[in-house]
């Protein structure tokens, strides 16, 4: 029977609770510097104003930081499974990677932008029949500077992707992947109107960018143990992206490994017994 790690298990599906939280936190923490300056002069303002940009800097720049929002970056589980998400899509790439996919028994999430689904809708629907998930992955793909982008920018980008998707597939999407993996203060607002979580990842290989197949899976096999949320792409423009796929498919099968939907994870959580409650309790 598959296994979950009950000793890290908490939901798998947490949108942002107090997104207006983290907002306070942040205009609290510019009012203290400002007293510390006032009262004890630049030596002790000056530090802890630079301390407090650069953990800014810092959860807006790291995929994997939660200071603004929770963000997934592996699956509770001790067995050989992981989660394979494919960002940017869809794209000519689409039908020959749910080839492959179906080859080998192995589920996906393709994380999609909303301009392209619009375009291709029924690959959105295809990746849907063949059991795959898809997510939001903004709507246009502002990839120099999503991570600048005000709360009203950010709300048209995440909210028209929601709409776009949720008319496609009958359904709204549960998982949201930030573009090119960052953040601001301002992306839980709209991750928890929408009821949408955030999705890291543990293991990637550079592969959106002009790459060498080697080296890109040798960078993802590194990383790569139970729980693993792989990042991989469709549709770059190096045309790499099916072969990476095709060969990390095949050594992860020969590894032992089975690529798997969270929402399985789910549901082994229940099945062994692990309630919502006790999931909040963990």
């Amino acid at each position: 029977m598959a296994s979950w790690d009950m000793t890290t298990a908490t939901p798998l599906h947490r949108p942002p609770r107090h997104p207006y939280a983290i907002l306070g936190l942040l205009a609290l923490s510019q009012a203290a510097v400002a007293l510390l300056w006032w009262r004890l002069g630049w030596r002790w303002g000056l530090p802890a104003m630079v301390a407090t940009h650069l953990t800014v800097v810092w959860a807006t720049l790291y995929p994997r930081a939660a200071l603004f929002c929770p963000a997934l970056s592996r699956l509770p589980v001790v067995d050989r499974r992981v989660w394979l998400t494919i960002d940017d899509g869809p794209s000519a790439d689409t039908l020959p990677m749910l080839d492959l996919l179906d080859r080998h028994g192995a589920r996906a999430t393709f994380f999609l932008v909303g301009e392209r689904a619009l375009a291709q809708p029924a690959l959105v629907r295809e990746i849907l029949h063949r059991g795959h998930g898809i997510g939001n992955h903004s709507a246009s793909h502002p990839d120099r500077w999503f991570w600048a982008l005000g709360p009203r920018r950010l709300e048209r980008e995440i909210a028209r992707n929601q709409a776009i998707l949720t008319d496609i597939a009958g359904r709204p999407p549960r998982w949201f992947r930030s573009v090119v993996g960052m953040t601001n203060p301002f992306v839980g607002l709209s991750l928890h109107r929408h009821g949408l979580a955030r999705v890291a990842w543990s293991a990637r290989g550079f592969d959106g960018v002009h790459c060498q197949p080697e080296q890109v899976l040798a960078r993802i096999r590194r990383d790569i143990a139970p729980g693993a949320i792989v990042l991989l792409h469709e549709g770059a423009a190096h045309g790499h992206n099916i072969a990476i796929l095709a060969q990390l498919l095949d050594w992860l099968q020969a590894q032992g490994y089975r690529s798997v939907l969270p929402e399985e994870i789910e549901a082994t959580g229940v099945s062994a017994g692990l309630t919502a409650a006790d999931s909040a309790a963990a």
